[in-house]
């Protein structure tokens, strides 16, 4: 270990035991609005149900949105936790897979894997990824294949053929652009009610609903309140309302889902024709993961299935999965199928060759 980090942070490690021979590998799964980090067993196979021996959350950990250092401080703090929770210390890690939203860019990947080199013994693997392959992975049980839809604060559809490439749409934030997504939602919502406050726009009961939820006098108010805390997660909060207010008829709230659905679908869309995760003939089965809050059906204005609804027109070999396990034991499996698959190349290169003359 080339030095330790945040002493207090690791300070349980003074009581903390080694841990097993086999180990453990963590996955964590770093999005904009919380962070999650859970540790699973290395050694295998796993039985089902998934043996987890510990799980920690903690806040917004997209760079973009807080910061290099503070996104960090929050990813260093909940694998410190998971570990503390599972009584192991960091020389029981043989794994670690962190995915985490705002990792765009090979830097993003290099900066990151040189932070946790600080902070882990030289032994361990680490995969850096974007929040994207956590998410596929937890409906997979952890084989990269498919396409994954997240939908939450923000949204990104990610792709994967079973040779290794990869393809991605939208992603971008919210200043290029991520409809769709939660924060995209909501800020349409916001933006059509200035509209119709300015007579710029159709009148809206998105309205009422808006300031009775803030409890504001006015949409004149809306603008203090939007630009006091300007943070994603809390415009994206906001969809909810839009939802509620679609279903009562509102023609503008029904547009803004509409269009919403639409980008959505034209996100897998590109991703899935670059990959031809369809095939040739363009209805191949595929595996379609689709994972967060805007996705969850739990109103009568369904945004997941509709979602569906339009890819299936044009790819019926979609395979619609709502994974049942979190991202972040994803990306725990991620960490434990490549240290497995890495140890078994090694096993296989050092055992001996026997050559039989004819």
């Amino acid at each position: 270990m080339k030095r330790f980090r945040n002493g207090e942070i690791w300070g349980f490690e003074a009581q903390a035991p080694r841990g097993p021979a086999d180990g453990v590998v963590l996955g964590v799964d770093g999005g904009t609005t919380s962070t999650v980090c859970v540790c699973l067993p290395a050694a295998g196979p796993l039985p089902d149900p998934l043996p987890i021996l510990s799980r920690a959350v903690g806040g917004c950990s997209n760079h973009n949105s807080v910061g290099e250092n503070a996104a960090r401080e929050t990813l260093e703090e909940v694998m410190a936790q998971a570990l503390s929770k599972a009584c192991y210390s960091r020389k029981a890690v043989r794994a670690v897979c962190l995915a985490v939203s705002g990792v765009n860019h090979p830097t993003d990947q290099q900066r990151i894997l040189d932070w946790l080199r600080d902070i882990f013994p030289n032994s361990v693997k680490f995969y850096v990824e974007n929040d994207s392959v956590a998410a596929l992975a937890s409906g997979t049980m952890g084989k990269l294949h498919g396409c994954v839809l997240i939908a939450g604060t923000g949204t990104i559809a990610y792709g994967f053929t079973e040779d290794g490439k990869e393809a991605r749409a939208a992603g971008a934030g919210p200043v290029l652009g991520d409809w769709g997504s939660g924060y995209g939602i909501a800020a349409q919502a916001l933006t059509a009610v200035m509209r119709a406050h300015d007579g710029r726009g159709p009148q809206t009961k998105l309205t009422k609903s808006i300031l009775d939820m803030l409890e504001l006098p006015s949409p004149d108010e809306l603008i203090g309140w939007t630009y006091a805390d300007p943070s994603w997660a809390r415009i994206a909060a906001l969809v909810p309302i839009v939802v509620s207010t679609a279903e009562d008829g509102d023609e503008v709230a029904n547009r803004i889902l509409y269009d919403s659905v639409q980008e959505l679908a034209d996100s897998i869309i590109a991703v899935v024709r670059r990959l031809r995760l369809c095939g040739e003939d363009g209805k191949e089965a595929f595996p379609l993961v689709m994972v967060g809050g805007v996705l969850e059906a739990n109103k009568r204005w369904d945004i997941g299935k509709e979602v569906v609804n339009c890819v299936s027109k044009i790819f019926p070999g979609a395979l619609p999965i709502r994974p049942k396990l979190e991202p972040a034991v994803g990306a725990a499996l991620v960490a434990w199928n490549r240290s497995m698959r890495e140890l078994k190349d090694a096993q296989e290169a050092d055992s001996p060759r026997i050559s039989v003359l004819q």
